[in-house]
C-alpha cells in the first residue's frame, strides 16, 4: 500500500486560493478514481475535483467555508502500489476536466436515507415547517414532487398537517457564510462601500404594452415562451442606450478607465435557491423579441439548476433586476459592478390615475434604478429613464428602425 498526496490543482484565470464548499468524501471513505470528491469555489465559478486514483481517504485539508492556496495538500489516499506506480504524486497537476459551473448549491448534510426532492421543494418545506423525511414521493425512486409538499401543506395528502398545539420557538441556528452566499455578501458590500449610488424611480404607463403583450402571447406556436415585460424593456434599453453611452459602460478601477461598449450586454439578475446569479443576454440590440424572450428563460433556467457556465456569468454592462410579482412600488437596487446603472422592475398594477381631467383606470409599473453617481450625472440618469419610459408608454417606436 502506499499514501497519494493530492494537491489543489491550478484551476486558472491566475487564481491562487479556492474555498472548500463541501467535500463529497470522508476520512476512511474507499473512492474510485474520477469520483467526485469535494467542490471548491474561486472567485469565477464552482469547481468539482475528482479522484485522480482509486483508494481510501486517510487526510483531508479544510472544512467548508476555509481557502486552500494553489498547491497544497488538499486529500491524501491509501491506494495500492499499482495505483500509485500508474499515477506519481505530483499532483499539482490541474483535475481532469473539472466541471466547472456557474455558481454551486450548499448541499445538506448527509443523512443515513437520503430524501430526494430539488433545492427549491427542500426550501418550501423548511419554511412549512414540513419533515420531508416523512413525505410520500410520487417521483422516480420516490423523489417528492412539489406536487407532494403542496398536498401536504393543503392538508389533502396521505401525510397532510395536522392541526398542532403551538409550542414557544427555543434555540438559534448557526449558518457558515460559504460558497455563493459569501461572493454576494462580498460583492455587495463592496458596490455599496466604493460606489455612491444615485437612485432615481419613475412610474411608467404601460397600458398600451399590456395590450400589445397579450395580442402577441394569443398569436404565439405552440411551446413557445411568451412574452413578459422583460424582452420589451431590453428591446428598449438597447433602443435608448446609443444616446447615453455613459450608462452602457463598465469601471475598470486597476487602470482608471471607463469603458463604454457599443454592444448591450444585459445582467439578468435571477434569484436561484442558491442565491443571486446574473446570467448574461449578449448581443440584446440584434435579437428580435422572440429570440430575447428564448434566450432570457434558457439563462435563468439555467441559472436556477446551477447550469449556467463561467462564461455566461460575466462580462454584461448594464443589467436587469425584476422581484416579479413581489416587485412592490419601488426599489434601491445594488449596482453589478464594474457595472454603473442597473435597472429595477416592480409590479405592475391598475391604479386611478387623472388624464386630460378626467379619472381613468391605467396600467402602471414603476422602474427603480441606480446610477454611479461618480461616472453618470443625475441629469443624464433622469434623461435616460425618461427616454426608456417613452418607448414603453408608446411600444409601436420600439420597432421602428431609424
Amino acid at each position: 500500500m502506499s499514501r497519494y498526496v493530492f494537491k489543489l490543482p491550478d484551476l486558472g484565470e491566475g487564481t491562487v486560493t479556492a474555498e472548500v464548499v463541501e467535500w463529497k468524501v470522508k476520512v476512511g471513505d474507499a473512492v474510485t478514481e474520477d469520483q467526485i470528491i469535494a467542490e471548491v469555489m474561486t472567485d469565477k465559478a464552482a469547481v468539482e475535483i475528482p479522484a485522480p486514483v482509486s483508494g481510501k481517504v486517510v487526510s483531508i485539508t479544510g472544512q467548508p467555508g476555509d481557502m486552500v492556496a494553489v498547491g497544497s495538500e488538499l486529500i491524501a489516499f491509501e491506494t495500492a502500489d499499482s495505483a500509485a506506480a500508474k499515477k506519481p504524486a505530483a499532483a499539482a497537476a490541474p483535475p481532469p476536466a473539472a466541471a466547472a459551473r456557474g455558481t454551486p448549491a450548499i448541499a445538506p448534510a448527509v443523512v443515513p436515507t437520503r430524501v430526494m426532492a430539488s433545492p427549491a421543494t427542500r426550501r418550501k418545506a423548511h419554511v412549512a415547517g414540513v419533515d420531508l423525511a416523512a413525505v410520500s414521493g410520487s417521483g422516480p425512486g420516490g423523489r417528492i414532487s412539489a406536487q407532494d409538499l403542496e398536498a401536504v401543506i393543503s392538508g389533502s395528502g396521505d401525510t397532510a398537517i395536522r392541526p398542532a398545539i403551538r409550542m414557544a420557538r427555543e434555540g438559534t441556528e448557526e449558518i457558515k457564510i460559504i460558497g455563493v452566499r459569501r461572493l454576494i455578501a462580498q460583492r455587495m458590500s463592496e458596490s455599496k462601500r466604493n460606489i455612491p449610488h444615485f437612485a432615481y424611480v419613475e412610474e411608467v404607463d404601460v397600458t398600451e404594452l399590456e395590450a400589445l403583450r397579450q395580442y402577441l402571447n394569443a398569436k404565439l406556436a405552440r411551446g413557445a415562451p411568451s412574452l413578459t415585460y422583460l424582452p420589451f424593456l431590453v428591446t428598449a434599453l438597447a433602443r435608448v442606450l446609443p444616446q447615453f453611452p455613459q450608462c452602457n459602460a463598465v469601471h475598470d478601477a486597476e487602470r482608471n478607465l471607463i469603458i463604454r461598449h457599443r454592444a448591450v450586454h444585459v445582467g439578468i439578475a435571477t434569484q436561484t435557491p442558491e442565491g443571486l446569479k446574473v446570467p448574461v443576454l449578449r448581443n440584446a440590440e440584434a435579437m428580435s423579441l422572440a429570440e430575447l424572450a428564448r434566450e432570457i428563460r434558457r439563462l435563468s433556467e439555467a441559472a436556477r439548476n446551477n447550469k449556467v457556465t463561467r462564461e455566461e456569468l460575466t462580462g454584461s454592462t448594464i443589467t436587469v433586476t425584476s422581484l416579479g410579482r413581489l416587485g412592490g412600488i419601488a426599489s434601491t437596487p445594488v449596482i453589478n459592478a464594474p457595472e454603473v446603472a442597473i435597472i429595477g422592475v416592480n409590479k405592475a398594477v391598475e391604479r386611478p390615475v387623472v388624464a386630460d381631467g378626467v379619472i381613468t383606470v391605467r396600467r402602471i409599473m414603476n422602474l427603480s434604478s441606480s446610477f454611479d453617481h461618480r461616472f453618470v450625472d443625475g441629469f443624464d440618469a433622469a434623461a435616460m429613464i425618461q427616454a426608456l419610459k417613452e418607448h414603453l408608454e408608446h411600444p409601436a417606436i420600439i420597432f421602428i428602425q431609424d
